[in-house]
């Protein structure tokens, strides 16, 4: 095409926009106007993003002096994009958030998992950004609420199973396991490097935030509601997440009965690899191997003296489970191919 599309990204000093700003700079079909922070104004990309020297020219502004824009790339801490969204809204005609502002369906269950919403009136408007459930949705839509990246990884290691009632609606265990920078930019005593290094620390053994957005979207594909007990645990890795979830399986399902559907659902999806491989080191998936890519890799294995089943689903956070998820569903909205600037396909050994 002739025109590039210009795009601003509003929080890029950040992990995730530090992502986006790196995918963006070799998608063919952009052009990067703006890039935002309050902290490092006027200071170059790579103070933030040693990564981009040489590779980016572009200096951070503040938030206030952004220009109208095709699209506005929102990545805000949660609770913050909301009070600048009617501002946005008027900057750009299409939004891609990838807060949790927008991600839930009502204010009532947002008002519940993380407290009063400042502008509910605008939460219907955004469509749930996961392509492999909401490709058509997104292809029509002006505003797109991107999936947490446990949430994100989590929803495409079970769709399947439920979308064809293969699995119990109300047994389903998750175990997720997270790298440091999901915990995002801003430090803490919890992320200070003698309390973070080499723990394996449970920091939500119930009420994770992520059950809401996996029971919302779970239930729309499923002929029940679903329900899921989830706890999430930092482990020693600053990118990826591993899902291990303890599936309770109807009477009589196998565990071909369970690889059928998810090849049904995803042989032709470009960034789901199921993994059924029955040599080698990696026979399941491995968060490690998918550092900087957009990939979910997804294996599964039937307990032979019972009716569980353990499914196991990896993502790098930062990739599918934010930037690259948002470059898909940017990609979708336009009409681009779906992979075009999320051709990476991992480094091994890393």
């Amino acid at each position: 095409m002739s025109k590039k599309i210009k795009v601003s990204i509003v929080g890029a000093s950040g992990y995730s926009g530090g992502e986006i700003l790196r995918i963006l700079l070799n998608h063919p079909y952009v052009e990067i106007q703006q890039i935002t922070s309050r902290k490092f104004a006027k200071f170059a990309a790579s103070l933030a993003h040693p990564n981009l020297r040489k590779r980016c020219s572009l200096k951070f502004c503040r938030v206030e002096e952004l220009k109208p824009c095709d699209t506005l790339f929102v990545c805000l801490p949660n609770g913050e994009s909301q009070k600048y969204m009617t501002h946005f809204r008027k900057l750009a005609p299409k939004i891609i958030d990838l807060g949790a502002d927008y991600r839930l369906d009502s204010a009532e269950s947002y008002n519940y998992w993380y407290g009063e919403h400042a502008s509910p009136e605008q939460i219907s408007d955004f469509v749930y950004g996961i392509a492999e459930l909401n490709r058509s949705k997104i292809k029509q839509s002006n505003y797109v609420a991107c999936g947490g990246c446990e949430a994100t990884c989590s929803i495409l290691t079970l769709y399947p199973l439920f979308k064809y009632n293969l699995a119990v609606p109300d047994r389903t265990v998750l175990d997720i396991k997270m790298g440091s920078s999901g915990t995002g930019g801003q430090p803490s005593l919890s992320t200070h490097h003698p309390e973070r290094s080499g723990v394996l620390r449970t920091y939500k053994p119930t009420g994770h935030r992520h059950t809401a957005e996996i029971e919302q979207e779970l239930t729309k594909h499923s002929s029940e509601p679903v329900k899921i007990h989830l706890t999430a645990t930092s482990v020693e890795a600053v990118r990826g997440i591993l899902v291990t979830a303890h599936v309770f399986l109807r009477e009589g399902v196998s565990e071909n009965d369970i690889w059928k559907a998810y090849h049904q659902e995803y042989t032709n999806e470009p960034f789901v690899r199921l993994i059924q491989d029955k040599i080698g080191v990696y026979r399941m998936p491995e968060p490690k191997l998918l550092a900087g890519t957009n990939f979910c890799d997804i294996g599964l294995e039937k307990d032979k003296n019972s009716n569980r089943a353990v499914i196991v689903g990896a993502i790098d956070n930062l990739g599918k489970g934010t930037a690259g998820q948002a470059v898909q569903a940017f990609n979708i909205m336009y009409g681009f191919e779906e992979t075009v600037g999320l051709e990476f396909c991992g480094l091994h050994p890393i």
